[in-house]
């Protein structure tokens, strides 16, 4: 049973000026009574019906959270699985592809990025034992970039950087729309950039504590990333550093498919500071980007990664943004995520990104509640205020 508080939520329709009052207006044409007069009308409860039965059928929402669907085959088993037996011709064809992946590309580029990653943790690490420094800073730099480009040599990354008078600047803060882990790695090829994230154990964690020692980079304890107080503090004070590399944050939260972008959270927006955005469109037709959590942990994921015919990427340097006079954080993050999504060439998305894996939020049902309340209890309101205000007047 879908209630009319839960419908449209999953549905991707993002409701605005008014477009729920126009549909009913239409369910109710054919009534004498209209909708102008703010009443209850029967019919509304097919508006309810109807995208309640949209969420169902097409829930435009979790699309963002499984691999774009591509128009025709690319010799890669995604998409659809049955492509590579239409002929004889494409299934010889597809056993080569696999050949040549797995056989020869496949063991080069795992070569290389065991490479890169060794040198990033010896280099970082020998670096650090330097004084603070301008030269310990240059030499940090050239790690990161050498590093980072090894790594994606061996993703064989063709990546096409767009607009580089807009690139972020130190004591800045680059947010960019979230596709995959390797969103790192493509940025970086470019600049160097300090990094926010979650402290690892494991072969994580030594990497981590490689690269913190040369740059400072801005890791935090599982307790403190709950601590949302704890985490703007820790980033405010990294920006006011104006000689600090800029932060790069992925304001989504999570990864999205390459169609569009979801809601930016707010915590990003309200450090204050230069905002940076950067757009970055994967091409699927070579390889998928997407990392899907749900289905592939990072072994796996990297593992079709390395065995895809390439990573073809587009970037996009936005000029910088500031936070307007009166404007809270919400607003802010809306603006900079719809110059992403323009640029792009991704659906702007109001919907949140923990939709992945959470249930929808309270808030999001009061909202599509309020909307209907305005339009049936608001303007009775407004008609009934209307006469005394005009003998108040007079």
């Amino acid at each position: 049973m879908v209630s009319s508080a839960d419908v449209g939520l999953r549905s991707g329709h993002h409701e605005e000026g008014g477009s729920m009052e126009q549909e009913m207006g239409e369910l109710r044409r054919y009534r004498t009574q209209s909708i102008s007069r703010g009443e209850f009308a029967l019919s509304d409860s097919f508006y309810f019906y109807r995208k309640g039965l949209e969420s169902i059928v097409d829930d435009q929402v979790t699309q963002r959270f499984s691999s774009e669907e591509l128009v025709s085959w690319n010799l890669l088993t995604r998409t659809n699985h049955n492509f590579h037996y239409i002929s004889l011709r494409l299934t010889v064809i597809w056993g080569l592809g696999v050949i040549i992946r797995y056989c020869v590309l496949f063991p080069l580029r795992i070569t290389l990025a065991i490479i890169g990653i060794s040198w990033l943790v010896i280099g970082t690490t020998l670096v650090g034992f330097l004084p603070n420094r301008r030269v310990k800073n240059w030499l940090s730099e050239l790690v990161h970039l050498m590093c980072y480009r090894i790594c994606a040599r061996g993703l064989s990354a063709t990546i096409q950087y767009h607009n580089k008078n807009n690139k972020p600047q130190k004591g800045g803060i680059c947010v960019a729309n979230h596709t995959s882990p390797i969103d790192i790695v493509i940025l970086a090829n470019d600049g160097c950039y300090a990094m926010v994230g979650q402290s690892h154990s494991g072969l994580m964690g030594v990497i981590q504590r490689s690269m913190v020692r040369s740059c400072p980079h801005v890791w935090f304890e599982r307790s403190e990333m709950r601590d949302r107080h704890a985490v703007t503090s820790r980033l405010r004070a990294h920006v006011a550093a104006k000689c600090n590399l800029p932060i790069l944050i992925f304001p989504e939260g999570t990864c999205i498919n390459n169609t569009s972008v979801m809601m930016f959270k707010k915590g990003s927006f309200e450090i204050g500071g230069t905002i940076y955005p950067v757009a970055i469109k994967y091409d699927p037709r070579f390889g998928d980007a997407f990392w899907n959590s749900a289905k592939y942990n990072m072994v796996s994921y990297l593992l079709r990664m390395m065995t895809s015919w390439a990573i073809v990427v587009n970037v996009w340097y936005l000029p910088p943004m500031t936070r307007q006079e009166g404007e809270d954080a919400t607003k802010f993050a809306n603006r900079v995520k719809s110059a992403i999504a323009h640029q792009g060439g991704l659906l702007d998305m109001a919907w949140d990104g923990s939709l992945k894996r959470d249930k929808v939020k309270e808030e999001f049902k009061e909202h599509q509640q309020k909307m209907y309340s305005s339009m049936v209890v608001g303007k009775k309101a407004r008609n009934s205020q209307e006469p005394h205000t005009e003998s108040s007047k007079s």
